[in-house]
Formats: C-alpha cells, structure tokens, sequence
C-alpha cells in the first residue's frame, strides 16, 4: 500500500488498514466498469459516500456507527476491485469469503463490529440499489424503466442526487472527509 503497510489478503490484519490507503484505493476503482458519462468514472469513493447519504436518509436515526459501516460497505475493492457477481462466481475461488474477511478486518480497524447485523445489511442494499438506480440513469446510460426492474424503484418523497464523476482527487478527499466527520464522531 502507499502507506508502506503490506496487506496480506489471505491473512489480513488490522494494523495493516490504513483509511488513507482505502480512500486512494476507492477513488481508483471505476463503476460500471468506467463506462458512464463525463470527463471521469465514477468511483466506488463516490459510490459509497452517496450509500452512505441514502441509508441516512432511508433511517434518519440511525446511529454514527452503522452510517461508518455504510460507508465502508464496499471498502474491500480498494484492493480486490469492483466486480460484478457472475465474475466473482466464475473466478472459482471463494471470492465472497474473501472479501467478507476483508469487511471485517477493515471493521475492527475502525472499532465496528465485525459482523454487520442483518438489519443492517438489507437496509445498505436497499441503498445500494438504490444508489445503482441514480447511477444507471444518470451517468451508465439506463433508460428508468430498465433502471427500475433491475434496481426497484426510488421511494417516493427520497431525494433525488445529481451525481457528477469527480476526479480521483476529488472523489479521495469527499470520501476521507465523510469518513473523518462519522469517525471523531
């Protein structure tokens, strides 16, 4: 990592996270496999600050912690990438076993329980696709009908993101602030 840490993916430790290292990673990594609009992708960086946006306002009262949780929900691709589900199941490893150690390495770094309540974990999907359904129609070229049977329907009331790809700085810093801010908490 640029930080000087070495992370061993197989065997991953906490004192081997660094956010710095996650936020740069993030930053880097495309979604839609960088096939969207404008002069840059849009990144996972970006990605997870808007999840972490929509599960605030799905659950207005939820706690700092599950929000740095939503936050990080996709933190394992600052170094195993963003790949879709059939890939990681043709890849023939456990790919999801790996990522999931990852997830928890990550969390207890940061004091988050290691395991995410199952709560939790559907309502950071409801977000996610519903973060995929913005990004579909906005930036990767979805007309919303396309957008709305794969990724349902925003609901009704839930405020509307006008996304933008930034650039990798860009994208790095609005991360790290999002983090810091939920972080010191």
């Amino acid at each position: 990592m640029l930080s000087g840490r070495r992370l061993d993916l197989l065997e991953p430790s906490p004192l081997d996270i660094e956010i710095a290292d996650i936020a740069h990673g993030l930053a880097r990594v495309a979604r839609w496999n960088g096939q969207t609009k404008g002069p840059h992708a849009f990144s996972v960086a970006q990605h997870s600050v808007l999840v972490e946006r929509l599960v605030s306002e799905l659950s207005p009262r939820l706690a700092r912690e599950a929000r740095l949780m939503a936050l990080l929900h996709d933190s394992p691709e600052y170094v195993v990438g963003d790949l879709i589900s059939p890939f990681k199941a043709a890849v023939g490893i456990n790919y999801k076993a790996l990522e999931e150690r990852l997830q928890m390495t990550i969390h207890l770094r940061f004091g988050l329980p290691a395991h995410i309540p199952a709560t939790l974990k559907a309502l950071f999907k409801r977000a996610d696709h519903l973060s995929a359904y913005h990004e579909a129609t906005q930036l990767a070229g979805f007309e919303e009908a396309e957008a709305r049977r794969l990724f349902g329907s925003p609901p009704k009331g839930l405020k509307t993101p006008r996304l933008a790809p930034l650039s990798t700085e860009e994208a790095q810093a609005q991360f790290l602030a999002r983090f810091h801010r939920l972080y010191a908490s």
